[in-house]
C-alpha cells in the first residue's frame, strides 16, 4: 500500500465510522418522551409529549397516550395542535382523589391524537397541563402507541431495568421532585443578586480611577506649567 491510497482511505473509513456512530445513536434521540421530563410534585404542570417519526418510508397519523392508572390526575386539559383532532376519555375512579379544589370521582384516563401527520424527519409536539400531580411517587409513567401510514403501531410501553440499560421502546416517563429541589431557580436568583451588586461595585471603582486619573493629569499638567515659568524667570534673571 502506497502513501497515496493510504490517504484516501482514511477519509473513507473516518466517514464510515462517524457514520456508524450516528446509526447507532439515532435511535436513541427518537424516543417518545416527556418534555421537560421533570416537574414539582403537588403541583400543576405543563408537559409536552415530543414524537419524532422514525421510519423513512411512512408518516405518523396517531398517537395515543395512556396516563398512569396507579396515579390519576384531576385535571389534563391538552392544547390544540393544527391539522389534529383530540379526543379526551374519561373514567370513574376505584378510589376518589382528594385535590385542593375536592374530592374528584373521576380522571382522564386516555388522550388520543390523530387526523394529522408527522412526516419522515420531523416531529410533533402534543402539549398538555396536567395537575394536581402526586406527592407519593418519585415519577409518572404513561403508554405511549404511535401508528403509522403503513398500519404499524410501535408500543412505547416497556419500564426502565433495574440494570440502568435503556429498554428498547421505554415509556414515556416524567419525574416528580420536591418543592426543596425545584428552589433551587431561589439560589440561582440570589447568586445573581451578588453577581449584581459586584459589577455595581465594579462599575464604582472605575468611576474613581478614573477620577483619580484625571486628577493626576491635571496635576501633571500644572507641573509642566510651573516647570516652563521657572525656566523662563531663571533665563530673564
Amino acid at each position: 500500500m502506497n502513501v497515496k491510497t493510504s490517504r484516501l482511505r482514511l477519509p473513507v473509513l473516518a466517514g464510515l465510522t462517524a457514520g456508524g456512530v450516528l446509526l447507532l445513536a439515532g435511535p436513541a434521540f427518537a424516543h417518545v418522551s416527556v418534555q421537560p421530563g421533570t416537574a414539582e410534585k403537588g403541583g400543576y404542570s405543563t408537559i409536552a409529549l415530543k414524537v419524532p417519526n422514525e421510519k423513512d418510508n411512512a408518516s405518523t397519523v396517531k398517537l395515543e397516550l395512556t396516563l398512569d392508572p396507579k396515579h390519576p390526575l384531576a385535571s389534563v386539559m391538552p392544547q390544540p395542535v393544527p391539522g389534529w383532532d383530540i379526543k379526551v376519555e374519561k373514567s370513574k375512579l376505584d378510589k376518589p382523589v382528594k385535590t385542593d379544589d375536592g374530592v374528584v370521582n373521576e380522571a382522564v384516563t386516555k388522550v388520543t391524537w390523530s387526523g394529522g401527520k408527522i412526516d419522515p424527519g420531523q416531529f410533533q409536539q402534543f402539549p398538555l397541563s396536567v395537575g394536581q400531580l402526586p406527592t407519593d411517587t418519585d415519577a409518572l409513567v404513561f403508554k405511549a402507541l404511535q401508528t403509522y401510514s403503513d398500519d404499524e403501531v410501535v408500543r412505547w410501553i416497556d419500564p426502565s431495568k433495574p440494570n440502568g440499560q435503556e429498554a428498547e421502546h421505554p415509556a414515556p416517563t416524567l419525574k416528580l421532585v420536591d418543592k426543596a429541589a425545584a428552589s433551587g431557580a431561589t439560589k440561582d436568583d440570589k447568586s445573581g443578586t451578588a453577581e449584581a451588586a459586584a459589577d455595581k461595585n465594579d462599575g464604582s471603582s472605575d468611576t474613581t480611577a478614573r477620577a483619580l486619573g484625571i486628577a493626576g493629569i491635571v496635576v501633571g499638567v500644572a507641573g509642566v506649567a510651573f516647570g516652563v515659568l521657572a525656566g523662563r524667570r531663571r533665563s530673564a534673571a
